[in-house]
């Protein structure tokens, strides 16, 4: 599960495997831009989401959180695609960034 909750599933450090190997700075501000998501403040979401892939561009929890993002949240399809064929390129094998990509391609 590598998705906007791949921490349920990856990163919750007391329970699972810290698979990306995240700081504990990198798991509170996905903490954090999940949480603005939720709260539908987007534009706060994007700029964290955004600056921490300045820190680190290759952070896949970071580009699917961005393509979950744009493509739920703020409809534009081309770049959650974008995000998630840059997931692929890193790590082809990912199920979860594949079928959404697929999801977010049928609107292009």
């Amino acid at each position: 599960m590598k998705g906007p909750s791949w921490r349920l599933g990856k990163c919750m450090a007391a329970h699972f495997e810290n698979t990306y190997e995240l700081s504990d700075e990198q798991l509170q501000q996905l903490d954090d831009a999940e949480e603005m998501m939720l709260r539908n403040d987007l534009g706060a979401a994007e700029r964290l989401l955004l600056s921490m892939l300045e820190s680190d561009g290759q952070c896949i929890p970071v580009l699917s959180n961005l393509g979950h993002l744009y493509g739920r949240h703020l409809s534009e399809f081309e770049t959650a695609v974008d995000y998630y064929n840059q997931v692929l390129e890193l790590e082809p094998d990912n199920a979860w960034a594949r079928d959404a990509r697929r999801r977010y391609l049928r609107y292009l």
